[in-house]
């Protein structure tokens, strides 16, 4: 079952509240985690509705762990689905999560859309995600409303920050300027969506080669 079609068949359940145009995003970055034993992390989690529905498509061996600050939401609990209580930039919030649950196969940031604090979120958690991790950040177009620290072109904004990775991410072949570090050795893409972030984790393969039969 595709992803959209679950999410067309929720009904009587919890609500979940996506951009339509998000669901083909999600399956092609998170097909492959399906039937497998990973741990997934949604950081808000709105009515519930969103947790259930990765338990359901990603299969009976996920673990779902969902981060909210508002404490009723640990009434989504259920069996495969882990709720914590707190602030997505409380470094001691986000330790305690890695300690319990990671390192994290796919992290999905549906939280505030402040930009200080989905920054703070990446810096901590993707360097401590599974070696090929996701982790997909959504509701981008907050990087362009001031209301969330965001303005079109807006140093700190986090499409700003993603605009400086990709010069991270080619750090290699960069002579001066930019100095490779672990995001450089650790990212194998990054891909922009209308409104969405996501980056890949894996290791730098090699830079070419080449290859020809037998003269």
């Amino acid at each position: 079952m595709s992803l959209w079609t679950d999410f067309l068949g929720n009904r009587g359940r919890r609500p979940i509240h996506k951009w339509t145009h998000y669901f083909p995003i999600y399956e092609r970055h998170f097909e492959p985690l399906r039937n497998r034993s990973v741990t997934f992390l949604e950081i808000g989690v709105g009515g519930g509705g969103s947790l259930q529905m990765w338990k359901r498509w990603l299969g009976p061996l996920a673990v779902v762990v969902g981060l909210d600050v508002r404490p009723e939401c640990k009434g989504f609990e259920e069996d495969q689905i882990h709720v914590r209580i707190g602030e997505q930039k409380d470094i001691s919030t986000l330790s305690a999560l890695v300690d319990e649950f990671g390192p994290f196969d796919a992290i999905v940031d549906d939280g505030s859309h402040v930009m200080a604090d989905v920054t703070a979120s990446f810096d901590y958690l993707y360097p401590r995600m599974a070696t090929s991790g996701v982790y997909l950040v959504e509701d981008m177009h907050t990087s362009y409303r001031r209301a969330y620290g965001g303005g079109l072109r807006q140093e700190g904004s986090f499409i700003e920050y993603s605009k400086a990775l990709v010069d991270r991410l080619n750090a290699h072949h960069i002579r001066k300027g930019v100095d490779p570090d672990a995001f450089s050795d650790e990212t194998w893409a990054m891909h922009f969506y209308d409104s969405v972030v996501v980056f890949e984790r894996g290791p730098r393969r090699p830079r070419h080669a080449m290859h020809s039969d037998p003269s």
